[in-house]
């Protein structure tokens, strides 16, 4: 028996931005006794399914956006006599689906790290469960990747997970409902020498693929002030100190490394924790902004962040301690209107960030928008037979971009005017422009690169509906993906 991990895509590039983390852990958490699993990321080459023997295991892990060609990959190796079996959040979500659809021996529930060799031992022994429930563990027991299966010259980013879980509670985001509220943190000591044997493989830059690397915010920490019983302050202080213990150890790592994040606006308020992000080398983050309106951000329960002008100020605090910004914006909200793309464009161009991604509102599984939109489907339009309160499941070629109604606007007036939105941002002079955050011609040049390779990745291939333009989206994102890794790696070494 061998085991095949597969990290299905609908498209591949050759060469990814960032590794998959789950693929590589889930090889570690592989008995050795069975052999090292093979590992298939698809984002990189399409899935072989003659690979695949009779009496092999196929462990396929899944988001919603993936799930349908998770279950085509599920079905070709179930063909082929192997024992199949699904992970990921869609299928914590929906177990029954996973087996109707992808035809799924069985269906791993919650976190693989530890269930996942249970899950192994039990398959080489005929004796299978139907369903395998890993839970939530502790953040010390997270396994490390396994990165001596990496394929050569294939990823531009190495990444590594300090803590699972969110403590918001945003309604179009299910991390909060699947990992929990609780930051759930991996040891600093684990987490550096994980960083050092990937900087092994010639990689200088590193995600920290967390939920929100900024768990404990300082309004946090007054709220529990005010509480009688000190425990949930003690345990808050904890949480922060090791946040600042585990950026001392990435401060003191080779200077040539250089980290990227995700965490929340708050953490603007709080600039002993963004110079402490500066020392240790994390240049950029993710910022989930959403909207821009005030409007907007009570739609989806957001209302802490700022807008308009102080909207702007707020991001630039992030640039004046040296801490770049990937803003995030979701079109479709039902309070926007034709002004509020405009309007949005203008703010992620005048607050400085380094680079901005403007997504459409979706009704994802595991979110409170989702469970909403679909009590509210009473007759849903159907394609193919199929009710869109089930999209994934449309073919991709023929699946809407968006599903949910809008007041005033029609689904291709969103989809048009978000797309402008793209074009505009990363226009070849905008991008130029902004590139004058870092020094160097060839520096510049990367920044150039990298900018129009991620919207062809993000832009073009996820909005567009005009299949030809998405071909070419894709032709495109591989001919510049190559070159574009040549800046972001260096030499294989010794640690």
């Amino acid at each position: 028996m061998r085991v095949h991990l597969v990290n299905p895509s609908d498209v591949s590039f050759g060469i990814s931005v960032v590794t998959p983390r789950w693929l590589y852990v889930l090889a570690s958490a592989t008995p050795a006794d069975v052999g090292e699993p093979r590992l298939v990321d698809e984002a990189l080459d399409p899935f072989e399914a003659a690979t695949v023997e009779a009496g092999d295991l196929v462990g396929i892990g899944i988001h919603t956006g993936n799930a349908l060609r998770g279950y085509e990959i599920g079905r070709q190796a179930r063909e082929r006599g192997a024992v199949v079996v699904y992970g990921g959040v869609h299928s914590t979500i929906f177990p029954d689906e996973v087996r109707e659809f992808g035809h799924a021996h069985a269906v791993v529930k919650g976190d693989g790290d530890l269930v996942w060799g249970t899950v192994v031992r039990d398959c080489a022994a005929g004796q299978l469960k139907a369903v395998y429930d890993g839970g939530r563990i502790e953040g010390r027991s997270f396994f490390p990747g396994k990165w001596s299966l990496l394929p050569k010259d294939k990823y531009m980013w190495g990444s590594v997970q300090t803590v699972r879980g969110c403590p918001k509670h945003y309604s179009f985001c299910s991390v909060w409902r699947t990992d929990g509220q609780a930051p759930r943190m991996r040891g600093p000591a684990d987490i550096i020498a994980e960083i050092k044997e990937l900087r092994t493989h010639g990689f200088k830059f590193c995600l920290l693929a967390d939920d929100n690397f900024y768990p404990v915010t300082l309004k946090d920490l007054e709220m529990a002030r005010r509480r009688s019983d000190p425990t949930t302050l003690q345990n808050l202080e904890a949480i922060r100190r090791e946040r600042f213990e585990l950026m001392e150890m990435l401060a003191a790592l080779p200077g040539e490394m250089v980290f990227f994040t995700q965490i929340t606006m708050e953490a603007a308020e709080d600039p002993a924790f963004l110079d402490a992000m500066y020392k240790a080398r994390i240049r950029g983050v993710l910022v989930g902004v959403e909207s821009v309106t005030p409007e907007g951000l009570k739609d989806i329960y957001k209302d802490f962040n700022l807008a308009g002008q102080d909207l702007v100020d707020r991001l630039k605090v992030f640039r004046e301690h040296g801490v770049h910004v990937l803003a995030s914006f979701i079109f479709g909200l039902p309070s926007d209107t034709p002004a509020t793309f405009d309007a949005t464009a203008s703010v992620a161009m005048s607050a400085d960030v380094a680079f901005a991604q403007f997504v459409l509102l979706q009704p994802f599984p595991g979110t409170v928008d989702f469970e909403k939109w679909e009590k509210e489907q009473v007759n849903p339009l159907k394609v193919d037979d199929i009710p869109v309160t089930r999209h994934w499941l449309i073919p991709r070629n023929r699946r809407p971009k968006i599903y949910m109604s809008h007041p005033s606007m029609t689904p291709e007036q969103i989809r048009n005017q978000t797309q402008a939105v793209w074009d505009q941002f990363y226009s070849l002079p905008n991008i130029w422009k902004r590139a004058k955050i870092v020094k160097s011609l060839k520096s510049r040049v990367a920044f150039v690169m990298v900018s129009k390779l991620y919207r062809q990745m993000y832009a073009n291939t996820g909005i567009s509906t005009d299949s030809a333009r998405h071909s070419k989206a894709s032709r495109m994102a591989r001919l510049l993906a190559k070159p574009t890794r040549r800046f972001f790696v260096s030499p294989v070494r010794a640690s």
